[in-house]
């Protein structure tokens, strides 16, 4: 049989009404549609093209809609058959649920809506559990089945083969997956990395929602018809029908005010939302992924996300480990960067001795991957030709050449007396940060290990 085609529906209908119109449709929402208008040409397409999803007459000559079912559940026992069922065939509707239909629809349908309900519960249910038998199978491999979806992602470390085998068995369930980790880690890659794996043949969106207050968030994400607004002279498409059918990407998800995330919550439970100032909803047909830099227990606190919407948010979650953590990769990285900056100068890529390499992994790397990035591009500047020496890394002046990395700094607050509050504590930390990156807001919040727009938020609160 032939490798399952995730974006096609074939509908087996005698009634040629009903299979032009039940085909227009589903064309209209950006399905491939395969027609057939009795059971042994049904089954015929279905072994050719092997569909994601089949909507299924019932009685048909010569081969019957029960035959078909029969069949079908015989070469594939989890693609999902929608009956289409006239009126007075309960008895065979209920015959056909139980040799494994997903469910029926009764004709004649005067409204699409309810076809559209019953395609998207079937195809979320044969992804959750082809997502789950990935999964399982997952972990009796040593890394990701398809290592080119995550090449851009550079490493040689166990811990991160292990995360892109665990994101590639969830990359086909339609739930959100939470992303994790430090500023410069490559939070979006992953992201990229997991849209690629997942097959969808929509595009990936991506938006940074830090910063965008309530009507900003919604109009940005839900868009708005005519009129909705002062100013709304025209219709907008929002961000998540522009992303149907791939992948919609919020990141710094963290900085979210509770406006936002109840908004946003609703729309993960219930898969639709209605753009602003329209009474007609529509179904969010993108699949959620989200990113911050904010750790899980901060997120769960007091202060962080509500409960509901961190479970909804989080149904998938991984977590991206610092650079500092996985220093095996420090080589390699520096390596690919080097050959990244020079090709487009032609210049020759210079050496990087063992003793410059020892003091990278000595180094802390508060911006992570991308500040070793910038560090690369910004060596050649210092470095004419050959071989690289680390008087042209600023970041490394401070270490020396048998230091490794230091003892943890003893916790400043031990000696005090009294604590001072968790806002004073933040204010103090982002008011030293800027005082010693100069007043840049990038370099103080690549030292607070957080994002500049959050940064900025925190900057306005003060």
């Amino acid at each position: 049989m032939n490798v399952l085609n995730p974006a096609s529906v074939l509908v087996i209908e005698d009634e040629p009404m009903l299979r032009l119109t039940l085909g227009d449709h589903l064309r209209d929402r950006g399905f491939e549609v395969f027609e057939a208008a009795d059971g042994e040409a049904g089954l015929a397409l279905f072994r050719t093209h092997s569909p994601c999803l089949v909507t299924l007459d019932l009685r048909m000559a010569p081969m019957d809609g029960h035959a078909v079912l029969a069949a079908i559940r015989q070469e594939d026992r989890d693609v999902p058959v929608i009956i289409v069922s006239g009126q007075g065939q309960m008895d065979d509707v209920i015959l056909a649920l139980r040799a494994g239909a997903f469910d029926y629809l009764q004709k004649p349908i005067y409204d699409m809506a309810i076809l559209d309900h019953a395609v998207d519960r079937a195809l979320e249910r044969r992804a959750l559990r082809l997502g789950n038998a990935s999964l399982s199978r997952s972990f009796l491999a040593d890394g990701p089945q398809r290592p080119e979806d995550f090449a851009q992602l550079i490493t040689t470390s166990t811990r991160m083969r292990d995360i892109f085998r665990y994101c590639e068995a969830v990359a086909q369930s339609p739930e959100p997956v939470l992303i994790t980790g430090e500023t410069g880690v490559g939070k979006e890659l992953l992201a990229r990395a997991l849209h690629t794996s997942s097959r969808r043949t929509g595009p990936f969106v991506a938006v940074n929602v830090a910063g965008l207050d309530d009507q900003a968030f919604s109009d940005t994400l839900f868009g708005h018809v005519r009129g909705a607004f002062t100013g709304a002279d025209r219709a907008r498409e929002g961000l998540m029908e522009q992303a149907a059918g791939g992948t919609l990407f919020l990141d710094e998800v963290g900085d979210l005010g509770q406006q936002a995330q109840v908004r946003l919550l609703r729309v993960l439970q219930e898969r639709e939302y209605h753009p602003l100032g329209s009474d007609v909803l529509r179904p969010l047909r993108a699949r959620i992924l989200a990113a911050t830099n904010r750790r899980i227990d901060e997120l769960r606190g007091d202060h962080g996300f509500r409960s509901d919407f961190f479970y909804r948010l989080a149904t998938h979650a991984v977590t991206l480990p610092p650079l500092r953590e996985r220093p095996e990769d420090i080589p390699l990285l520096m390596q690919h960067f080097l050959i990244e900056a020079c090709t487009p100068l032609g210049r020759p890529v210079p050496d990087c001795p063992p003793a410059l390499l020892a003091r990278l992994k000595a180094y802390s790397f508060p911006g992570n991957v991308r500040e070793l990035k910038a560090m690369a591009h910004d060596t050649l500047g210092r470095c004419p030709a050959g071989q690289l020496g680390p008087e042209a890394f600023r970041a490394l002046a401070e270490i020396s050449e048998t230091e490794a990395v230091g003892p943890v700094p003893q916790n400043p607050f031990t000696d005090l007396p009294v604590l001072p509050s968790l806002r004073a504590a933040a204010s103090a930390l982002v008011a030293e940060a800027m005082h010693r990156a100069g007043g840049v807001q990038k370099a103080a919040a690549a030292l607070l290990g957080i994002s500049p727009q959050a940064l900025n938020e925190r900057l306005k609160r003060r």
